[in-house]
């Protein structure tokens, strides 16, 4: 591991990052704060993963391995979302919740 940084001390940042973007999914308005929210979320899944696999099975690669999926779904689902953000701003010219409720299809 790091010396010096304990495992409680890596997994407590990532419990209050986890924390942070849940609650930045569940208050924001704005479709941009929200997509922010879910990468941060997945982020500090994907410390967790590397963490616990290093520290349980450090010869292992197996955290790492699933941590590369979650990066690469989290690049894939950046860009879908950002293609609808997108549409949704051309069409509506605001990428707030509220105004994408009334949006006709």
């Amino acid at each position: 591991m790091i010396p010096g940084v304990s495992i409680t001390e890596i997994l407590t940042l990532t419990s209050i990052l986890f924390f942070i973007g849940v609650y930045g999914f569940i208050t924001r308005k704005n479709l941009i704060s929200i997509l922010i929210s879910v990468e941060l979320i997945l982020n500090s899944s994907v410390v967790n993963f590397v963490v616990i696999n290093k520290y349980l099975y450090p010869e292992m690669l197996q955290g790492m391995v699933y941590s590369i999926f979650i990066i690469a779904v989290a690049a894939a689902e950046t860009a879908l979302a950002v293609a609808i953000i997108i549409n949704i701003y051309r069409r509506l010219s605001s990428v707030e919740v509220r105004e994408t409720e009334t949006m006709k299809y």
